[in-house]
């Protein structure tokens, strides 16, 4: 018999991380989580994670709150130690955490560079490799990469960040291979700008209105819309989907 659709849906029971969980792309993911059921280990940098906990469905009662820097050295692997040890287990990783420093390829520094490649990449794939260790002995795992639709064209300013991304589409790639044996499954999310506070500033005015006119359907994404597709590729109604890059961009990688 087929299972219902919202049974499909519900994370009652799951234990997942979000990094970046402070704000944007990371909080309305952790906001969608968390309404389907599942407890939270937020990561950021910022002391304001602690704050977004307590507003979660459950609160601090149900979900943890970790201060760090996951380009620490160790703090990937220690994250998610300290998750099973509060939690007793992690079923799902949400990659989300990242910058964006834009300079014409010519005068970009090497620190730009490395600095992009250790957010962007580097921890990324640490926390996915500690996490997947855990989830290979479970026989159960499900991990999202944020990835951009800078994965898959080119923005001017941006070949840190786009080189960083299409890395990002290449390692989830692989790990899905590697893991679907182990009923674990691996994605990437490539969003359009989305109108996260950060967003809204970046694409403020001229630019952002002429970035929209590129768009089909004339405007950005939405946090929550980010959130309910990783929510999607967190649930069981995903089990089926692994190895994938999913672009939600308006249609503007159609043209």
């Amino acid at each position: 018999m087929p299972q219902v659709t919202s049974n499909l849906f519900d994370l009652t029971g799951r234990v997942a991380i979000v990094t970046g969980g402070a704000g944007g792309i990371g909080l309305a993911a952790a906001q969608s989580l968390a309404a389907a059921g599942a407890r939270l280990a937020l990561l950021d940098i910022s002391p304001a994670v602690r704050d977004v906990v307590a507003t979660l469905p459950g609160g601090t009662e149900l979900h943890h709150a970790i201060v760090a820097d996951i380009v620490a050295p160790g703090v990937p692997a220690e994250t998610v130690r300290s998750v099973i040890a509060h939690f007793g287990k992690l079923d799902i990783v949400v990659n989300n955490a990242g910058v964006a420093l834009l300079e014409p390829a010519e005068t970009l520094s090497e620190e730009a560079w490395s600095r992009t490649m250790a957010l962007n990449l580097t921890a990324p794939f640490l926390l996915a490799q500690a996490a997947g260790r855990e989830m290979i002995e479970r026989g159960y795992g499900r991990i999202v990469n944020l990835a951009s639709q800078a994965s898959v064209i080119a923005l001017e300013r941006h070949v840190a960040y786009c080189a960083s991304k299409a890395a990002i589409v290449g390692m989830t790639k692989v790990l899905a291979l590697e893991w679907a044996r182990h009923g674990i499954t691996v994605n990437a999310v490539s969003p359009t700008v989305v109108e996260t506070e950060l967003g809204k500033k970046a694409w403020a005015g001229a630019v952002g209105e002429a970035m929209k006119a590129k768009i089909p359907v004339g405007r950005f994404a939405r946090p929550d819309e980010i959130g309910a597709l990783i929510l999607y590729l967190a649930s069981d109604a995903a089990a089926m989907v692994t190895g994938e890059n999913i672009v939600i961009d308006g249609g503007y990688t159609a043209q």
